[in-house]
């Protein structure tokens, strides 16, 4: 049952009963009794294992978060290193998340990029990225099936899918390519039919 409250002019209405108090008549005793505690400040070591619990951070990528945080110079690179020799930082598993991560949407190219943003050493960068040679084909395929399904109608629409292909990090070559496999794979289908 509603009726209307007669504490301010205008249509305001309340229910009938309703005994929890609205936030602007909250008592003021009541926020006295029960005092906030300040959350305690994290040291360096927390704030970084706050970070890596949540994904996989480079060692360049916590110095760059947390230096900030730093109370006296060189604090940050100890504890950094014994983070890193008790195996909570780790470049290899840096580059497999991140690969398992964006290889279905990236080519090689940005994912070259995107690790050597991170601090990832180049040579370990080549390395990981050269097991993703042989599916960047079929990777730009995938993606330019997902995003457009039809080929370019005109010389615009193609640049545009292009494009679409080289911002996400594939070569000219393989844009290319995935985009005439999507041709030859109408014609193929027309000539069954």
């Amino acid at each position: 049952m509603w009726r209307a409250s007669g504490r301010a002019p205008g249509n305001e209405r309340r229910r009938v009963g309703g005994d929890t108090p609205s936030p602007e008549r909250a008592d003021a005793s009541s926020a006295e009794a029960t005092p906030r505690r300040p959350r305690p400040t994290l040291s360096l070591k927390g704030r970084a294992l706050q970070l890596l619990s949540r994904r996989e951070h480079s060692r360049l990528e916590l110095e760059r978060k947390l230096a900030a945080h730093e109370a006296e110079p060189g604090e940050l690179a100890r504890v950094l290193d014994d983070l890193q020799a008790r195996g909570f930082i780790d470049e290899q598993r840096v580059i497999d998340s991140l690969l398992h991560q964006r290889a279905g949407r990236l080519g090689a190219s940005r994912l070259r990029q995107e690790l050597a943003a991170k601090g990832v050493d180049a040579e370990a960068a080549a390395h990981a990225l050269a097991g993703l040679k042989d599916s960047e084909p079929a990777r730009a395929r995938a993606l330019w099936l997902k995003r457009f399904g039809t080929p370019p109608a005109d010389a615009r629409e193609r640049g545009r899918q292009m494009r679409f292909l080289l911002a996400r990090g594939f070569s000219a070559e393989v844009a290319a390519r995935a985009m005439r496999a999507s041709n030859d794979d109408d014609e193929d289908s027309q000539e069954t039919a």
